[in-house]
C-alpha cells in the first residue's frame, strides 16, 4: 500500500492534534483546566484597521495548525541588505514569506524602500526598532541607555514626556508612509521587554505597560496608523511574564523568542497562558531554526531567523533546504492574502 498524499498542512494538523490531545490530558489531570485556544475568531485590536491589515491578519489566523510562515531578519552591513534572503534562496531556491526590518539608526527611508519592494514581491513586512530611550541609535543604545526618571517621562505635561513623544513620532511618520502605500506591517516594538536588558524593560513591568499604552494610543488614535498589526514580543527568560501583558485591547499577536535549544514547546505553552482571548502565537526570533517535527507539533504562526551568523552558522544548508521546501512551511512564492 502506498504512502498517503498530504496537502500542505495536513501532516502538521495531524501531529498538532496528537500533541494537543496529550497536552490537554496532562493539564486536565493536573489542574482541571487547559490552555486557551482559538475557538473564537481573533479580531484586530484596532477596529479601524485598513483592509490590507485585516486581510493579512485573517490570513495569519487561517494558518493555525495548517502551515507556518517562514521569516528572516535582514542585516544591512554584509555587502547587501539581501544577504540573508539571497543566502536562503541560493540553498533552497525559495525566499522567506516574511522579511524583518529594523528602524535602528533612524534608517526610516532605507527600511521603507526595502519594505515596499518586499511587499510588491508579495512578501510580508515586519519591523522592529532597536534604539535608545531617546529613540535614536541602535542596539548599543538599547542596551546601554536608561531612562533617568520613568515617572516624569510617562507623565503627560512634563518636559520629558514631550521629548519622548517627539522622538517616538519619528517612527510614526515612517510607518505612515507605508500606510499611504497600502502596506500592512507586523509592528514589533519594545521586543524582549521582560528580559531586563533593553532600556524599556529596566523600569519594570508597570512602566513598560504604560509605555506600550502610550505608543499604542499615540500611533493608533493620533497618527491613525491603521495598517499596523501589533506584535507583543516576549523573551525566553522573563519571570512573572503575565505582569508585562498590556491587555487584550493593545496587541494582536503574542510572540516569544529564544536562542537556546529545546525551548520551543516550553515557550509555546507559556505564551498560550498569557490571555484567554484568542491571539495567534508567533516565534518572532530564533538563532537555530526549529525542526520540522517541532513545527508540526506546535502551531506557531511564523518563525523568523535572526540575521548574519545566526542564520549561516547555526543552521546547516541541509536543514535550511529541508525547511524551506517542506509541505508545512510557506515561502514567498506561496503567500496568499
Amino acid at each position: 500500500m502506498g504512502s498517503p498524499v498530504f496537502k500542505k498542512g495536513e501532516i502538521m494538523k495531524t501531529n498538532f492534534m496528537k500533541t494537543l490531545t496529550l497536552f490537554f490530558a496532562s493539564v486536565i489531570a493536573f489542574m482541571g483546566t487547559a490552555i486557551p485556544l482559538m475557538f473564537h475568531q481573533p479580531e484586530l485590536s484596532n477596529s479601524n484597521a485598513t483592509k490590507e491589515a485585516k486581510a493579512l491578519y485573517e490570513y495569519i489566523v487561517s494558518l493555525e495548525g495548517e502551515a507556518v510562515l517562514s521569516g528572516q531578519q535582514e542585516s544591512t552591513w554584509l555587502g547587501s541588505p539581501d544577504y540573508e534572503v539571497d543566502y536562503i534562496y541560493n540553498i533552497s531556491g525559495k525566499y522567506p514569506a516574511i522579511r524583518g526590518f529594523d528602524y535602528m539608526n533612524d534608517d526610516f527611508d532605507g527600511v521603507n524602500q526595502r519594505a515596499a519592494e518586499w511587499h510588491n514581491k508579495g512578501g510580508i513586512v515586519t519591523i522592529c526598532w532597536h534604539c535608545g530611550y531617546d529613540f535614536s541609535g541602535a542596539w548599543n543604545e538599547c542596551m546601554n541607555t536608561e531612562v533617568p526618571d520613568w515617572d516624569k517621562m510617562l507623565t503627560e505635561g512634563t518636559e520629558e514626556y514631550a521629548e519622548m513623544i517627539e522622538a517616538m513620532d519619528k517612527g510614526a511618520r515612517a510607518l505612515g508612509e507605508l500606510k499611504d502605500l497600502g502596506i500592512p506591517v507586523l509592528w514589533r516594538p519594545f521586543h524582549e521587554f521582560d528580559g531586563n536588558w533593553f532600556w524599556w524593560s529596566k523600569g519594570g513591568s508597570e512602566n513598560f505597560r504604560k509605555l506600550w499604552h502610550i505608543m499604542y494610543e499615540r500611533y493608533t488614535k493620533h497618527w491613525k496608523l491603521d495598517n499596523l498589526i501589533w506584535v507583543l514580543g516576549f523573551s525566553d527568560q522573563g519571570e512573572k511574564s503575565r505582569s508585562w501583558y498590556p491587555g487584550d485591547n493593545y496587541c494582536d499577536i503574542i510572540g516569544a523568542d529564544t536562542y537556546m535549544e529545546n525551548m520551543y514547546e516550553k515557550l509555546f505553552i507559556k505564551m498560550s497562558w498569557m490571555t484567554n482571548a484568542p491571539k495567534p502565537l508567533c516565534f518572532h526570533e530564533c538563532g537555530e531554526n526549529p525542526t520540522l517535527q517541532e513545527l508540526e507539533a506546535l502551531p506557531w504562526s511564523w518563525f523568523m531567523t535572526w540575521h548574519s551568523e545566526y542564520l549561516t552558522e547555526r543552521n546547516t544548508p541541509e536543514k535550511i533546504n529541508e525547511l524551506y521546501n517542506s509541505e508545512i512551511v510557506i515561502t514567498l512564492d506561496e503567500v496568499d492574502f
